[in-house]
């Protein structure tokens, strides 16, 4: 299921509209006489599979300068996703956190000064591989290097404080001069592969239980949590799941949860507000319903749907139920109660009957001395169940999982113009390694 962009989106640090503004701006510029910027590549990295969750990992990584002349310095920088991190630190390395934002996962940054020289023509080479360590949440993770010879910029407050590494520095080592397949082999200042690790998760779903009569309305929440071990991603714009609510019979939706799409009146398919969950995260779909008839002890299903989940060994918790006592009867709101059997004539009239629960009780029809029937009291008004625990803590509703606000809806529009890619261009000219710089809104109220 693809996540839907019903929230408008602008970009960290600034309104879109100022953002564009300076682009602007900054395109009217004329070209200052400094040099032109240097021209450099990092190689392409293979992806790294079979990695053990907890264990150590290596990964050779080239860099070229592409230009003509000499560059004294560069800034060497490699990020990772959640579940990995450094397994060593170099004292010419800073180490900081960028938070989570936009469709953004949460990044582990290394930004290295390296003092010396890049000879044009010359494929360097780290002197010993970058060596990362998988965590016990690894799963689907990526590591992502960049050169530049500009400071990389750690963001305006959505990052940790940086902290100085401690074992001996980067360097870089001459490989050789660089032919032709080399220049093709690094055509950007960046790189990026994607980590797999050998872990399971457990995705399990949580119903609710409530009691109510005709008329009331009743809020049923439906939960979605991870339990782990592994933290998972999805593809960018895809929810990490989707999950399948039906609605019990007798009941009707006054209100869904914003994430979910009606497929039918009684079925409705929900997505969540990132492309990924993690471990001890999920999502909220709290549902207000309404009780249109007394139809006794009612249940709708809650399932999982739409991708595969091979990494999930516990199918125990993939369903749940939404249960509502309703009250017996079949009767609706207001309806007459029946009405009494007609007495014999000259004899006294049997009692009328009494009405069905929320209804006005009949009278016996005349027939000599009958009595009136007596009125049905009222049953008392249900209330409303309490969910039962995920088992994890679980963020949802209009509150995503992450710190940086979700905003990613199941239906809507975006309303903001795509600037992401705008803005990347103009950091690109400082060199480093460049991401979008997109925040989600506030996620709508439900």
């Amino acid at each position: 299921m693809r996540i839907p962009p019903s929230r408008s989106r602008t970009l960290r640090g600034g309104t879109a509209a100022v953002a564009a503004a300076a682009l602007v701006a900054l395109g009217a510029v004329p070209a200052l006489a400094a040099g032109a910027e240097p021209d450099l590549g990092v190689g392409t990295i293979a992806p790294i599979k079979g990695v053990q969750a907890g264990s150590a990992f290596s990964t050779p990584v080239t860099f070229l300068n592409k230009g003509t002349e000499e560059v004294p310095a560069v800034w060497v920088t490699y990020a990772v996703s959640p579940g990995l991190k450094a397994e060593e630190t170099y004292k010419n390395c800073s180490y900081y956190t960028i938070s989570s934002y936009d469709e953004m996962p949460e990044s582990n940054v290394a930004a290295c000064r390296v003092e010396q020289p890049l000879k044009p023509g010359v494929l360097y080479g780290t002197a010993k591989p970058v060596s990362l360590k998988a965590l016990d949440s690894a799963f689907r993770d990526n590591l992502r290097v960049g050169i530049g010879v500009n400071e990389p910029d750690t963001g305006d407050g959505g990052s940790t404080d940086p902290v100085q590494g401690t074992g001996d520095p980067l360097t870089l080592v001459e490989k050789g001069p660089a032919g032709d397949a080399d220049r093709k082999n690094h055509p950007e200042s960046a790189a990026s592969a994607d980590v797999t690790a050998a872990n399971t998760a457990d995705f399990a779903l949580t119903g609710a239980e409530l009691k109510g009569e005709v008329g009331d309305k009743v809020t049923a929440t439906v939960k979605f949590a991870n339990k782990g071990p592994a933290r998972v991603q999805s593809a960018r714009d895809e929810s990490v799941t989707t999950v399948d609510i039906r609605i019990p019979k007798g009941t009707s939706v006054v209100k869904a949860h914003g994430y979910c799409d009606a497929v039918t009146k009684t079925h409705y398919r929900c997505g969540t507000s990132q492309s990924w969950v993690d471990v001890d995260g999920g999502e909220s779909y709290p549902f207000v319903l309404r009780i249109d008839k007394a139809v006794g002890r009612t249940t709708g299903e809650v399932s999982f749907s739409g991708q595969e989940r091979p990494f999930d060994r516990n199918a125990a918790n993939d369903t749940a139920q939404i249960v509502i006592d309703t009250g017996k009867g079949s009767g609706t709101s207001g309806s007459t109660g029946s009405t009494g059997s007609t007495g014999s004539t000259g004899s006294t009239g049997s009692t009328g009957s009494t009405s069905t629960t929320g209804g006005t009780g009949g009278s016996s029809s005349t027939g000599g001395s009958g009595s009136t029937g007596s009125t049905s009291t009222t049953g008392g008004t249900g209330t409303t169940g309490g969910s039962a625990d995920t088992g994890g803590s679980t963020t949802g509703g209009a509150t995503p999982q992450t710190t940086g606000g979700g905003n990613l809806a199941a239906t809507g529009s975006d309303s903001t113009a795509p600037l992401a890619g705008m803005a990347a261009a103009a950091v690109a000219a400082g060199g480093g390694i460049i991401w979008a710089v997109r925040r989600r809104s506030a996620a709508r109220a439900n």
